[in-house]
């Protein structure tokens, strides 16, 4: 049997930073060019992804510490080594193991229920 290609600390990092592939593309984006300052509109034209989204990506990137906001504009700077270090890490696993990467933040249990969620009747009030 295969051991889990996903080291442990990946795992864990991405449990509690990373909420959808367009997150980690984002991150990544900007850890790819770390003196660069994005606009929502650059990460969204980079990614294809709608701005509404991106926008999300962004300001949820930017309050876990993982990258810098100001002046409208993002940049990649961690909060911390730590972080830095795990960014790191989580870059070379998904050049490694993008498959069982994206598998895994699909399958994330707030992702499941969000979706679920999605599909409840509700009353109107």
């Amino acid at each position: 049997m295969m051991s889990e290609p996903i080291p442990d600390d990946v795992r864990k990092f991405i449990s509690g930073n990373i909420d959808s592939v367009a997150d980690l593309e984002a991150l990544l984006l900007l850890r790819k060019e770390p003196g660069q300052r994005w606009t929502t509109e650059t990460v969204s034209e980079r990614l294809y992804v709608d701005a509404v989204t991106t926008a999300d990506v962004l300001t949820r990137l930017a309050a876990r510490g993982l990258c810098e906001h100001s002046d409208n504009a993002y940049r990649y700077q961690p909060a911390n080594d730590e972080k830095r270090l795990m960014v790191d890490r989580l870059a070379e696993t998904y050049r490694q193991y993008l498959i069982p990467v994206t598998n895994f933040i699909h399958a994330k249990p707030g992702r499941i229920q969000h979706f679920a969620d999605a599909f409840r009747l509700r009353k109107d009030k």
